[in-house]
Formats: structure tokens, sequence, C-alpha cells
């Protein structure tokens, strides 16, 4: 990965840095370096946790522990407000999908060119770092949400009822056809929203830092900076709508049939 591709051949440049790590073809394709570093901020974030939770005091907190605290609170006032009944899933889940994506996001933020150069010196050629960038990674949270929904929506309505939600909604059920099409692209939708929303963001993300790494160098300071400012907003913002849609999907889901 030397100077020329980012100035001799721009497209081959960015191509370069858009291509992952995979292993397979087809549908059994692999994306390792998307794994391997959602795997890695989960395993950081399970160790911070586990330790801030193993030396927590009951006097005023402070540094992490106050952070997290503060995360955990605003969480649960979310989840109260969308599902007035106890749930003892939906809060740490919502707390684990904003602080996971919004690290996942974050990757975005490292220089476009540092670890791909570090990866090439050690004999790897293709490496993505923003796992949010794949789709791979944004579908596979989005479906799990998705079996979560299918979930509480039959044990709230049970199986039938459920069914039935199919068929009778939202013209009854004189026209059931038609409210199956309906019903099945409105639950169809959800995931597929769910997914591409953050994978679109975040991949038009990547995208402009490496054109802004394609300007000559005594240019990239301004742009490159007022870019990364912004783009922590997104990175924010993306993480908090993936979890907000996750709660009120759920919350929708386990509403018990009239």
């Amino acid at each position: 990965m030397s100077e020329a591709p980012a100035t001799d051949n721009p497209v081959g440049y960015i191509s370069h840095h858009l291509e992952p790590l995979s292993v397979g073809t087809g549908f059994w394709t692999i994306n390792i370096d998307s794994m391997f570093f959602g795997a890695l901020i989960a395993s950081i974030v399970m160790f911070i946790s586990y330790r801030v939770g193993k030396n927590v005091t009951t006097a005023p907190p402070q540094g992490i522990q106050n952070v997290l605290e503060t995360l955990i609170e605003f969480v649960n006032n979310l989840v109260k407000e969308a599902i007035p009944k106890p749930n003892k899933l939906v809060g740490p889940l919502g707390l684990t999908i904003f602080v996971w994506v919004f690290l996942m996001n974050a990757m975005d933020l490292i220089p476009v060119d540092l670890l791909p150069k570090i990866a090439h010196m050690l004999g790897i050629h293709y490496l993505k770092v923003v796992p949010t960038t794949d789709p791979h990674t944004t579908f596979a949270m989005s479906l799990t949400v998705f079996a979560l929904c299918i979930y509480y929506n039959i044990q709230a309505k049970g199986a039938g009822g459920y069914m039935k939600s199919f068929i009778v909604h939202p013209f009854g059920i004189w026209l059931a056809p038609i409210n199956f099409i309906l019903t099945l692209v409105e639950e169809l939708a959800k995931p597929l929203s769910l997914a591409l929303r953050l994978f679109g963001n975040m991949f038009t993300g990547e995208l402009i830092f490496l054109l802004i790494a394609l300007l000559p160098w005594w240019i990239i300071p301004l742009p490159g900076s007022l870019w990364a400012i912004f783009h922590i907003l997104v990175i924010t913002l993306q993480a908090f709508i993936f979890m907000v849609l996750t709660i009120m999907y759920i919350s929708l889901a386990s509403e018990e049939a009239h």
C-alpha cells in the first residue's frame, strides 16, 4: 500500500480500502475483519463493565462508573416510557446496542490508512476496520432484533394471534390476502430499514474520509478535522437511533392483541 494509489489511481485506492478481508464465496462469505473488530470491541466493553461492576462503590460515582451509570439511567428511562411492564431483557439490550454500535462506529475516526498499513506490513492486504460499514454486521444485528420481535409477538398474542394479525390488519378479514401482503411488507421493512440506515450512513462517512485522504497533504487537516467533528455527531446519532428503534419495535411487539 504505497502512496501511488492515492495520487495516481484514486479509484483503486478507494476500492482497496472498501474491500474486506474475507474467506468463502457467495452466501458463505465471511468477512473476518468485521467479525474480529466487532468481537474485539465487544470484549473490551465486557471487560471494562466487569471491572467497573466489581469495583462499584456507593460513594458519588466518578470516571467510567459515572458514565456507565448515566447511560444505564438514560436507557432505563427510555425503556420505562416505551414498555410499562417490567422487562429484564430490553434495558440491558438497549444499553449494549448503544455502546457497542457507538464504539464500532467510532472506529471510523481512526486515520483511514493507519491500521491497513500496519496490516499490510504483517502480510494482510485487505482490512476494513469499521464493522458497521459492512452490511453483514448491520443485517446480523437487525435480524436478531427481528427475531426478538417475533418472540415477543408470540409471547403477547400467542402463535395464533400473531398469525391472525397478518390476516385481519389493517382492513379486516374480508381483505385477508391484501392484509397479509401489506403486513408482511411492514414487518420485513423493520429489519431492512434498521440495517440499511446504519450501514448507509457509516459507509458514506467512511467514503468521505477516503475522499479527504486523496486531497493534497497541506489541505487535509482543515476538511478532515471539520468532518471528524461532524462525524462524531453522526456516529452517536446512529447508535442512538438503532437503540431507540429496537426498543420501540419490541414495545410494539409486546402489545397484547385487542
